[in-house]
């Protein structure tokens, strides 16, 4: 009788390991504590998403977690470059051996996969979670999706108006996930981060 094989659960690397990776790919300190704040406000959101829906089923917490600490794993690299640092940060998760993780990585700034039926019932994952965190963290300090997107275009427009209204269609999709996010949270977004 031929036995079924059955998948490797994913590899997904726990906070101690986590921390060793940003040693080892030399992340700046300030990128460091940007990640360590996304990763308390995306794992915030989770519980929050749990607690307001404990049968409906959710990113598992460590994914969500090392995703977060890992999104800027290639930012240190790329500031005096013109590399994606979401793509070399995928890449990077991807040689580690953290395909799951990777995914996370890689849309961690445009979000591509919108799944707006998903949201509505109340179903987000690790993805969509870093994603929202990112946007509401400026440098480690938790700001509006408005404050950020000032901060973005500023430091990263380069005073190209084709540029800069692409970052502001991003920040207009990401409005549009809060909005989806939020009516499944026992907080309003300006409570995020009050902990």
């Amino acid at each position: 009788m031929a036995t079924m094989a059955t998948a490797a659960p994913p590899r997904i690397p726990g906070l101690h390991e986590c921390l060793l990776l940003m040693e080892q790919y030399g992340m700046l300190s300030n990128i460091r504590r940007h990640s360590l704040v996304v990763a308390r406000l995306a794992i915030q959101l989770l519980e929050g998403l749990c607690a307001m829906q404990p049968n409906n089923p959710q990113a598992a917490k460590e994914l969500v977690l090392a995703g977060a600490l890992l999104h800027d794993i290639a930012k240190t690299p790329c500031l005096h470059s013109r590399c994606d640092h979401a793509q070399v940060g995928a890449e990077i998760c991807h040689k580690e051996g953290y395909p799951e993780v990777a995914a996370i990585v890689a849309q961690h700034v445009r979000l591509s996969p919108f799944a707006t039926q998903r949201y509505e019932a109340g179903q987000f994952g690790a993805m969509e979670l870093v994603h929202y965190a990112d946007k509401r963290v400026r440098h480690h300090v938790v700001v509006s999706l408005d404050e950020r997107l000032e901060y973005i275009i500023e430091r990263y427009g380069n005073n190209n108006p084709e540029r800069c209204q692409a970052i502001e269609r991003h920040f207009q999709r990401c409005g549009r996930l809060e909005h989806l996010l939020f009516r499944w949270l026992p907080f309003a977004p300006e409570e995020l981060g009050i902990f």
